[in-house]
């Protein structure tokens, strides 16, 4: 049989990125997706070049980009087995900072990209009988002092939920992805302490090791010293 396939919105760098170094390496042909696509191009020259990974410029707000991305998937390689919808952003806290065109932004692409995802890869995923996964956080588990980030991954992690309840009797297993503080590009100030990158895409690898007659639900990874 040929090699399962694995679509990453958000795979330019930080969790993506490595999550597609290590679906690589456990033998999964990518589909890497993000706006920036100079460095989708660098990421899948490493990852085998157009045999084995297809870069796709794709802006996660706009549904007929990823209809068109899950296109380009089956057109290159035939099927799709896991979708991990892990584009987003976040913002500082406190309702008088930012400005409203990034809060909009932020939630069209957390919530909303995450929701078009899911739809657009449905029918392929029924298929391959695969796995869904989303990218929450620890702040979709807790609400954060004047953090609309945080209400977007509640968002997330309801809406993880309900795919599950929704596709459980499709055979499509469905996975939450929670992390705690992560020293990614997603910080300007890099914190110490925090988990690695390689850390959760791990845990993503994790989940797709079960039997598929086991569906790990929810992960929360926080790292040691972190206490909420």
């Amino acid at each position: 049989m040929p090699d399962p396939v694995f679509l990453i919105t958000g795979a330019s760098s930080g969790i993506g990125a490595a999550t597609a170094r290590h679906a690589a390496e456990a033998g999964y042909r990518l589909v890497l997706a993000a706006r920036s696509k100079d460095k989708l191009d660098a990421l899948a020259d490493e990852l085998g070049g157009s045999e084995r990974a297809l870069a796709v410029a794709c802006d996660v707000t706009h549904f007929e980009q990823q209809e068109a991305m899950v296109a380009a998937a089956l057109d290159a390689f035939g099927s799709l087995d896991v979708v991990f919808a892990n584009a987003g952003f976040g913002a500082a806290r406190g309702f008088l900072n930012e400005t409203p065109e990034l809060w909009r932004d932020m939630v069209l692409t957390n919530v909303l990209g995450a929701a078009y995802t899911i739809r657009a890869s449905i029918p392929a995923l029924r298929d391959s009988r695969g796995h869904l996964l989303l990218t929450s956080s620890v702040a979709g588990r807790r609400a954060l002092p004047g953090s609309l980030y945080s209400a977007t991954k509640h968002a997330v992690t309801a809406m993880a939920e309900a795919a599950r309840q929704d596709l459980h009797d499709t055979g499509i297993r469905v996975t939450s992805i929670e992390p705690g503080m992560v020293d990614t590009p997603f910080f300007d100030n890099r914190p110490t302490g925090a988990l690695e990158d390689e850390d959760i895409a791990r845990a993503v690898m994790y989940a797709l090791s079960q039997p598929e007659h086991v569906d790990v639900n929810e992960m929360l990874i926080r790292p040691t010293a972190q206490p909420t």
